[in-house]
């Protein structure tokens, strides 16, 4: 097994989801309801979150075939989503790329937020979908990779439901100065996977080995 292949996978999962950085996005989107609801609110969260995860890294290879788009392509695509959302991590300011203006306006009147906008797009988001397909391709099929990619985002979906769930304590320990640091040591890491991922993308296009 690729000891590389194991680091990217849990890095990427780690620094996209930003467990530390949905202490915040949990605390505002249920900041109306009792720690019991909140507590299943989270609960919900996690579970279609990693369905949606689950359903997109199996069908979504499946997708890429019969679109016809190349793994080359779609890392070249991919490493350019990450980067913008890094991006936004560094400089401390929403993504674009999980929630839109509109997002959180409808997010502001729904009753339950648990599917949107923590599930999706928040957890589950465009760039958690490009990832995980993006590793899921990279595999190619080998088991233990893919054993790999499942563990990743288990784990750290697991550490997500942990600061989740923990949110209100983690807000008062960490403190919205440390929530803003770890999401910007995580946004340093993205970035750099996410010019990787282009660089990888563009060694393996057939146009520029030649």
């Amino acid at each position: 097994m690729d000891v590389r292949f194991v680091a990217t996978a849990f890095a990427t999962a780690f620094t996209i989801i930003d467990p530390i950085g949905m202490i915040p996005m949990t605390l505002a989107a249920t900041a109306r309801v009792s720690p019991e609801r909140r507590n299943q609110i989270v609960d919900q969260a996690v579970i279609v979150a990693a369905g949606v995860m689950v359903f997109m890294g199996v069908v979504g290879r499946i997708l890429l075939g019969y679109l016809g788009i190349t793994l080359p392509a779609f890392m070249i695509a991919g490493g350019i989503l990450l980067f913008l959302i890094a991006i936004d991590m560094l400089f401390a300011r929403p993504t674009r790329a999980k929630r839109t203006e509109a997002e959180e306006r409808e997010a502001a009147a729904g009753e339950n937020p648990a599917v949107f906008p923590l599930a999706v797009p928040m957890i589950a988001g465009p760039g958690t979908i490009a990832t995980v397909l993006l590793l899921v391709n990279l595999s190619r099929g080998d088991r233990l990779e893919l054993i790999v990619v499942v563990l990743a985002y288990g784990v750290a979906l697991l550490v997500t439901w942990l600061c989740m769930r923990g949110s209100s304590l983690l807000q008062r320990v960490i403190g919205t100065t440390g929530i803003h640091v770890v999401t910007r040591l995580l946004g340093i890491i993205l970035a750099a996977l996410a010019v990787q991922f282009v660089l990888n993308g563009l060694a393996q296009t057939p146009m520029l080995r030649r």
